[in-house]
Formats: structure tokens, C-alpha cells, sequence
């Protein structure tokens, strides 16, 4: 998905770089990059939609690669244009323990005065979703015990109420992961509480919850998984803001937001849409149903009356 971790980062400054450059006139195309995972290609491609709609030629560099491929090639100007989430200006400007990342409005604030300051990168308004570090639970769970965040679990878990979470060694022993959540609602899982899981593929871990595998009934997710919702699963709500938030916005070089000072009003509806549960929904249609990410991506700007 997006995690980042320092030395990703700083390991950017020994990769060659990748693309061929472009011109730089005034009629080139716009272009523009997305990560490789499902919900970097599927916002590129609505952005890219978005744009043509209104008449800007634009260049195609989707699944293009990780994060630090895309930041790189933006800061050399080989892209223009490309999805980035708030959270990781945390890990570009070495900020990690800044309390601001863990906060909507002063993740966006923070991260677009450095990167406007540092590098002349424009970062637009972000979405509401918040594509972090999440527990899941079955929505049967949710219901008949009455947990809709992360405070609830205390008090569910003291009357011993049924509660055991997949999740990979890294979520389970990261300070930043199932430790923080932990330590900012005042629960401890227990070893019989926990199925540990190799590797960190949230699949497998929301499976397990949805099976039920060895009386599992929670997962480790990431908050916009798109399987989260075709499971009848429900997100726990992180009302503390123990996690750094990461949502999507549009980011692009200050020469292309100069050459199309219109953007920040293009972009806005977009992405003003998209909600947690709208990006599940729409993540699940490209992995449980298998639906192409373009024609997921028309349906839903033609939705919001945006390709006119």
C-alpha cells in the first residue's frame, strides 16, 4: 500500500533515474504517475479522466512504480502529476515523531507549506478517507456487541467478550501499529488473542476474520481495503488518532499548477467524494469483482456529473 519506512526514502537519492525527459512547453501533455497498487492506478486514471474532460492533453504513467519512484521522478520533473498521501510527508521530512501527522487538517497543512518551501510541490485538498493502519472486525461482531471504534474495545474485552486479531509480526510488535493503538485506549491482547501472521498481506489476514479461521474475528487492514466491505467487515474508528493519517490527495510540481492554475477547482470535487467507505467500494469493484480500473474510474466521475 503506502508504508514507508526512512531508508526507503533516503535510498531515493541513489536511483538512477528511470524515465526519459520531457519538454517542458507550454502544449506538452500533463504527466501523470500513479503507484503500483490498486487505489494509486485507480485515482491517476480518475484524475487523468477528470483532466481530459476538460480538454488537457495528458500522459499516461500509471503503476509506475513505489513511493519513492513516484516522489522522485516528480521532484525531477519527469511526472507532473500523481496521487500522494498526506501521512507520508512524515517520512520525507524525517518528521516521523511530530504529533501534527496524526491529525487531518494539520497532516494536509504541514505537509504542504514543507513541501511548497523544500521542493515547489503543490499539494491540492485531500480526500476524507484515511487509508491507514486499521483494525476490522465482522460486521455480526459490531453489531451484537456494540463496537464502533477502538474506545469501545476496553470494556468489550474486560467482560471477556469474543475478540482475536490476524495480523502480521510487524503490526503486532511495530511501536507505531497494534502498540500505539494500544497504549492510546488502554487494552492489551493477550497471545490466545492474536493469530500472527507471515508477512503482511491484508488479504489474508481479512480472510482469516471472515472465515473465522482459528476463532479469528478481527483483522489487521489498511482503511480503504476494497475487500473490507465484500467480507462484511467493519473499520474500528480510531477517534484518539493513534495512527498517522494518510489521505489521498493530488500532488503535483508548482510549474504545472502555474500553467493550470484551474487544478485545485477541478480536483476538488473529486476528491471531495471520496469518503472511507466510498474508496472501499470502489477499490472492491477492481478486486473482488475484477472490474478495470478506467471503467470503474468513468463510472464514478459520471456519478458526480464530472465528464459533463
Amino acid at each position: 500500500m503506502l508504508r514507508l519506512c526512512r531508508r526507503t526514502i533516503l535510498a531515493t537519492l541513489a536511483l538512477p533515474m528511470l524515465l526519459p525527459r520531457t519538454g517542458h512547453g507550454q502544449d506538452r501533455p500533463l504527466v501523470i504517475g500513479s503507484k503500483l497498487d490498486t487505489e494509486g492506478a485507480l485515482l491517476g486514471e480518475m484524475m487523468a479522466q477528470l483532466l481530459e474532460a476538460r480538454k488537457v492533453a495528458v500522459q499516461r504513467r500509471l503503476q509506475l512504480g513505489p513511493t519513492r519512484i513516484l516522489r522522485q521522478a516528480l521532484l525531477a520533473g519527469e511526472i507532473d502529476l500523481y496521487p500522494e498521501y498526506t501521512g507520508n510527508g512524515a517520512f520525507f521530512f524525517q518528521m516521523e515523531d511530530d504529533p501534527a501527522w496524526h491529525d487531518p487538517r494539520q497532516a494536509a497543512a504541514k505537509v504542504r507549506q514543507l513541501d511548497a518551501e523544500r521542493n515547489k510541490v503543490v499539494w491540492l485538498e485531500p480526500a476524507a478517507a484515511n487509508n491507514t493502519w486499521a483494525i476490522a472486525i465482522r460486521r455480526d461482531l459490531a453489531k451484537s456487541a456494540g463496537l464502533a471504534t477502538l474506545a469501545d474495545l476496553p470494556a468489550h474485552l474486560g467482560r471477556n467478550g469474543r475478540f482475536k486479531l490476524a495480523a502480521s509480526a510487524e503490526f503486532v510488535e511495530s511501536p507505531a501499529a497494534l502498540p500505539a493503538f494500544q497504549k492510546a485506549y488502554g487494552f492489551t491482547l493477550p497471545p490466545e488473542r492474536l493469530l500472527v501472521l507471515s508477512g503482511g498481506d491484508t488479504a489474508v489476514t481479512m480472510r482469516a476474520a471472515a472465515e473465522q479461521l482459528n476463532g479469528v474475528n478481527a483483522a489487521m487492514v489498511y482503511g480503504t481495503d476494497g475487500a473490507i466491505a465484500a467480507l462484511d467487515l467493519q473499520v474500528l474508528g480510531d477517534p484518539k488518532g493513534a495512527q498517522i493519517v494518510y489521505q489521498p490527495a493530488p500532488v503535483l510540481r508548482q510549474e504545472a499548477a502555474e500553467r493550470l492554475p484551474q487544478m485545485g477547482e477541478w480536483m476538488r470535487p473529486l476528491f471531495a467524494s471520496l469518503s472511507l467507505e466510498t474508496l472501499q467500494t470502489l477499490n472492491s469493484r477492481i478486486v473482488v469483482e475484477g472490474q478495470a480500473a478506467p471503467r470503474v474510474a468513468t463510472a464514478h466521475l459520471r456519478g458526480l456529473g464530472l465528464l459533463g
